[in-house]
């Protein structure tokens, strides 16, 4: 049985292997560098975070939800890795840039779990009806962004207060109220359009 002899091209590349090292490179033990705007990991800037939802609304993978922990007393931003495309819908989505891509891409692991990052805030609660509507940051985020405009939302006002140490959260009043006094507490957008119909209007 005659051996077949080697092709030409392939005597090149054997030689070209000896004197200069194979084409592949020595992952993972020296790990090659990735171009600055590789979507690798995502991963969350805590501070900055205010739990608004913006990043669940946009994900088409549901990999962002938006937990609500009555118990804790805090909403819940989870990321789920395992279900993440890396399109990067929720990095342009988010307002505050809280999410950012890392230039890490080595997902291999021996175990399913242990891929969900997550982050909490503080919620405020309707001072009329004690139901959860945002989060401090939320709010305070957007006083920071309107400026002067503050003043005209008294919910933005008093959370800001609250922040400086000036008002403290009141609990639900007994009796009648004096005329507009109603207006001047924290509420959710529901509970302030019943308090200014009832005082504009007495529906």
């Amino acid at each position: 049985m005659r051996i077949p002899l080697p092709k030409v091209r392939e005597l090149i590349e054997a030689l070209r292997a000896v004197f200069t090292g194979p084409f592949t490179t020595k992952f993972p033990k020296v790990v090659d560098s990735v171009h600055p705007n590789f979507r690798g990991i995502l991963k969350f800037r805590e501070d900055r975070c205010i739990c608004c939802g913006a990043c669940s609304k946009v994900c088409p993978t549901d990999a962002r939800e938006l937990i609500l922990d009555r118990e804790k007393g805090v909403m819940r931003n989870v990321h789920h890795a395992d279900r993440c495309i890396y399109c990067a819908q929720c990095v342009k989505g988010c307002p505050t840039e809280a999410i950012y891509h890392t230039p890490e891409f080595d997902l291999s692991r021996t175990e399913r779990g242990g891929w969900d990052t997550m982050v909490e805030k503080e919620l405020i609660y309707c001072e009329a009806c004690g139901e959860p509507f945002a989060t401090r940051e939320q709010l305070l985020h957007i006083g920071r962004k309107i400026g002067d405009l503050i003043n005209a939302n008294p919910t933005l006002l008093l959370v800001h207060y609250q922040q400086l140490g000036l008002a403290v959260p009141e609990s639900a009043p007994a009796g009648a109220l004096p005329y507009r006094s109603g207006t001047m507490r924290i509420l959710c957008p529901d509970c302030r359009r019943k308090v200014y119909m009832t005082e504009q209007w007495g529906y």
